[in-house]
């Protein structure tokens, strides 16, 4: 039996089969809340259904379109800018010549990625503190007033994507650096031949050779484009920057945790969910379509 022939193989998949099937796939039986009006004492099966009431609630609410466009616009913003900034960091440091100086750059580019949300929003009030932060001293060292950036809503999406650019981007750029080191030195060496320049070579051979990998990691980005992060934008939000801080995953925790809603919650969150799987299913298939690169 290919089982018993093969039975190394499946314990040593068993680790990872046993996390998706208890962490990711069973939870998925409590879905069912989000079309009952849940009751703790009587459970999720005792618990009477009531269809797409609470999703109809949802809609009609006055923070349906506001929870949408600060989704969109974060992660669009964040998509806009973050993807792009490791894909041109990483074919700088691949034209750098100097071993000293990639690894250098690499590193001084890696180090913000271990830094904790926590860690990451405090050091991000520090420096824009209208008091003591470096950013309103240099302001008021060129003659400007003192910005409280934290307390702007219009700030607020420039803030959270640029921090998550700075901590992100040198990681990012990993898995753009092992595709380029797999580019076939002999059509650099061909395109040198015909007369190149660095610039075109980086143009006609680097991005070219690159390009599968950017394709899929653009589906994969656009497959979680409502699901902005929760927990770095519940830190930095306050009741000053609700108006264009507060989106989906924070409006579920409010309302699911806080106030105990947990139906209304749960059908907020598969809403979501339901959202990015139409994206990722879409943009896969014109993906394939275009350039025959796609997830499946």
């Amino acid at each position: 039996m290919p089982f018993l022939r093969n039975w190394e193989l499946y314990v040593i998949i068993s680790p990872v089969l046993a996390y998706y099937l208890i962490f990711e796939y069973f939870p998925m039986y409590g879905v069912q809340i989000a079309f009952k009006n849940f009751v703790a004492t009587k459970g999720i099966w005792g618990s009477p259904w009531v269809g797409f009431r609470h999703f109809e609630r949802f809609f009609d609410s006055y923070y349906f379109w506001r929870l949408i466009k600060n989704t969109l616009g974060i992660s669009l913003f964040q998509l806009a800018v973050g993807f792009p900034v490791p894909i041109l960091l990483a074919l700088m440091i691949n034209e750098a010549k100097s071993k000293w100086f990639k690894k250098t750059v690499q590193t001084v580019t890696y180090a913000p990625h271990f830094l904790s949300t926590v860690v990451l929003v405090g050091m991000v009030v520090i420096f824009l503190s209208p008091q003591s932060g470096i950013f309103n001293q240099i302001i008021v060292l060129f003659g400007g007033e003192p910005i409280s950036f934290m307390t702007e809503p219009s700030w607020f999406k420039t803030i959270y994507v640029t921090s998550g650019v700075w901590q992100q981007m040198g990681w990012g750029s990993i898995i753009y650096l092992a595709a380029l080191a797999g580019i076939d030195p002999q059509l650099h060496e061909a395109a040198k031949v015909d007369g190149a320049t660095r610039l075109q070579r980086i143009w006609h051979v680097n991005l070219p050779g690159i390009m599968p990998t950017i394709v899929i990691l653009l589906i994969l980005n656009m497959g979680s484009i409502m699901g902005v992060g929760f927990e770095k934008i519940y830190l930095m939000q306050n009741d000053l920057t609700l108006e264009s801080s507060e989106v989906i995953s924070t409006y579920v925790y409010k309302s699911g945790i806080i106030q105990s809603q947990y139906s209304f919650s749960a059908a907020v969150g598969l809403f979501n969910s339901v959202i990015n799987m139409i994206l990722l299913v879409t943009v896969n298939y014109i993906a394939r379509r275009m350039n025959e690169t796609s997830l499946w």
